[in-house]
């Protein structure tokens, strides 16, 4: 109950419903956190899932989401920019990680050596455009040299849960997703992509102008902040910096 004690400045008198736009790597963890904070606060997250850009796209269109969980750092800091996000509430909730994973067993070595083999019909990426795990994909391809080979192979995913989905259902015999999805199954094979071939996933939150005023809204971006929120992050396999 410390964390309810915690929060409790911050919450509404009466129970409230945020709505908040969340990254598809994030899916798993931002649903136990919408549990953990409605068990602290007796508040609500209305969590909707896709790709960043297209969530992106939506705020400056006016959709009226509150919070953005996004999977880089440059949207959420370009919306505030364009004074769509309340000033001074861009900050970075969680780090990602890439994995190569397959749902067949023993197809992916820990050292990534089936992406220069190229024995598969399909490889799956998210869309580099909408999507910074589509990016890191192709930026640890091509430091690895086999971007030119494997690019007729490409399954392309608008979303990593999409692009998650090709690989799960066969669809591409192996695929880059988020650590995240793939952290708490023992199905199938994964190479864990080394730091050093692609640019650090920092995810950032920001607050949308929505909900600049609404108590709930803030109450949960302080609630991201809390030593019980980051050890759920953690245990998805994310790097946090507070």
């Amino acid at each position: 109950m410390a964390l309810a004690a915690a929060l409790l400045p911050l919450a509404p008198a009466c129970a409230a419903s945020v709505s908040v736009a969340v990254a598809a790597n994030f899916t798993a963890p931002a649903r136990e956190l919408a549990a953990d904070f409605q068990h602290a606060t007796g508040d609500t997250l209305q969590l909707s899932f896709g790709s960043s850009g297209q969530f992106a796209a939506q705020i400056t269109q006016g959709a009226p989401f509150e919070v953005f969980l996004s999977a880089d750092a440059a949207r959420p800091e370009k919306l505030a920019k364009m004074g769509l996000g309340a000033p001074g509430s861009v900050f970075t909730y969680a780090t990602g990680k890439l994995v190569l994973w397959s749902a067949v067993p023993g197809l992916v070595d820990d050292q990534g050596k089936v992406l220069r083999a190229g024995k598969f019909a399909h490889i799956a990426i998210a869309n580099p455009q909408a999507a910074p795990y589509g990016a890191a994909a192709i930026e640890t391809m091509r430091k690895l040299g086999v971007y030119a080979a494997l690019a007729p192979k490409f399954v392309t995913g608008e979303s990593i849960n999409q692009t998650y989905q090709f690989v799960a259902t066969g669809n591409a015999e192996l695929g880059f997703v988020a650590l995240s999805q793939v952290i708490k199954t023992h199905k199938g094979s994964a190479w864990r992509v080394p730091q050093s071939l692609y640019t650090p996933i920092a995810q950032d939150a920001v607050l949308l102008k929505p909900g600049e005023n609404d108590p709930a809204a803030r109450a949960f971006m302080a609630y991201l902040k809390s030593p019980a929120a980051l050890a759920v992050i953690r245990a998805y396999g994310y790097a946090t910096t507070h």
